[in-house]
């Protein structure tokens, strides 16, 4: 996506440890306008697919998540919640993931009764490194007996290798912009094509 690939050269910056920061417009102060657009390319490439619910990961994948479902017909957004608290009760369905950014192991909690079997999932999240993330949803899925109809990522590190392995394994992931390298002293920031 053009539109995404212009705002990461112009205001991504490029941090230490292969870190790329866009909280400009992505992750910490949002572009609605941009999500609105990437949730209208997400629906273009998933027409063929039932999707019921969108799951993401609390707390950057939400903002991403809830503009994009007004693409996909009343379709709800489910988040998994990455800790235990009081607001959480009823039979859940946990795992943990290790995060890139944070550098730490958490769990991730989703309530059985907003993730059933017969759902018909789209993944939708802000980041793909690894895939550490991706694994832990699709393990709630699994879990759930929830098929994953498609992954919706709006920036995918391509020489991290985690969407490589998740298209390997036949996940249709549609990554919006994938970085292929990008180097913190020069600030520089090449694109899969």
């Amino acid at each position: 996506m053009k539109e995404l690939e212009e705002r990461i050269r112009r205001e991504g910056t490029v941090k230490p440890g292969n870190v790329l920061k866009v909280d400009a417009f992505l992750n910490h102060q949002c572009d609605v306008t941009l999500f609105d657009h990437m949730g209208a390319a997400w629906a273009e490439h998933f027409a063929g697919k039932t999707i019921t619910k969108i799951l993401t990961i609390e707390a950057s994948g939400i903002g991403i998540a809830c503009v994009a479902a007004r693409h996909f017909d009343g379709v709800p957004v489910v988040f998994a919640k990455k800790a235990q608290s009081i607001n959480l009760d009823g039979d859940q369905y946990t795992t943990t993931v290790y995060s890139f950014t944070k550098q730490k192991e958490f769990p991730v909690i989703v309530a059985k009764k907003y993730l059933n079997a017969g759902d018909h999932v789209l993944l939708i999240d802000d980041f793909l490194a690894n895939g550490k993330a991706l694994r832990g949803l699709i393990d709630l899925c699994e879990s759930a007996g929830a098929v994953v109809e498609g992954i919706g990522i709006a920036v995918e590190k391509g020489f991290q290798g985690g969407g490589d392995r998740l298209r390997e394994e036949g996940y249709d992931v549609d990554s919006l912009a994938i970085v292929e390298s990008m180097d913190a002293e020069t600030g520089d920031i090449e694109f899969r094509r």
